[in-house]
């Protein structure tokens, strides 16, 4: 596996407990060839915002993250746990009722993925904090069999152009084992693109 799909992994198993801003840019900057400053930015980051991570996770920034400039004294002083705790958010297919009378980015996005051979399936939920509060945040997610990184760039610069600032875009290679965070969120979304066809509405 190349050092950026390692760090793609690896920035995917950080969603959830990274926020939407971190992860966009982190993810921008990947899919833009810019490896060297995510390895500069995530280990302060992880830091600033007090994530821990696993050992799964340290195996994944020392082979990806370290050759290409990440701070070693930084990631020795982030914290560790054995194992990532239950996801702190609910989700759901049902959108808000600001999108229920038409969804122009789905229908963007199922334009944009009809018909991609690299593209197996496409869903999209909506995500709320378990505790209730705050506006509900799209979560886009993509299983492919591509560049999930450049995928992953991709999507957010489009869904940044319809309006949204902080995308959650979820670009998943097809072998991956999915984490607790994407489980959940698949479980609870609705299909957009499967077997790289349009879902008849």
């Amino acid at each position: 596996m190349s050092a950026a799909a390692e760090c793609h992994e690896l920035l995917l198993r950080l969603a959830g407990r990274l926020g939407d801003r971190e992860l966009w840019r982190l993810r921008d900057w990947l899919a833009s060839d810019s490896l060297d400053a995510v390895a500069r930015a995530l280990p302060l980051t992880l830091l600033r915002e007090r994530v821990a991570i696993t050992p799964a996770e340290f195996r994944l920034i020392n082979s990806a993250l370290l050759p290409s400039g990440a701070d070693g004294e930084r990631l020795n002083a982030v914290s560790w746990v054995d194992e990532v705790d239950d996801v702190d958010y609910t989700f759901s297919a049902e959108s808000p009722e600001w999108v229920s009378m038409g969804d122009s980015v789905a229908v963007v996005l199922m334009a944009m993925l009809r018909g991609r051979p690299d593209v197996v399936e496409a869903r999209s939920a909506w995500r709320r904090d378990r505790a209730g509060g705050g506006a509900a945040t799209r979560v886009v997610l993509v299983i492919t069999t591509g560049d999930a990184a450049r995928l992953t760039g991709e999507l957010q610069r489009v869904l940044r152009a319809l309006g949204t600032y902080e995308p959650a875009v979820e670009v998943l290679p097809d072998d991956l084992e999915m984490p607790a965070y994407h489980e959940a969120a698949y479980a609870a979304s609705e299909a957009l693109v499967a077997k790289g066809h349009l879902v008849p509405s």
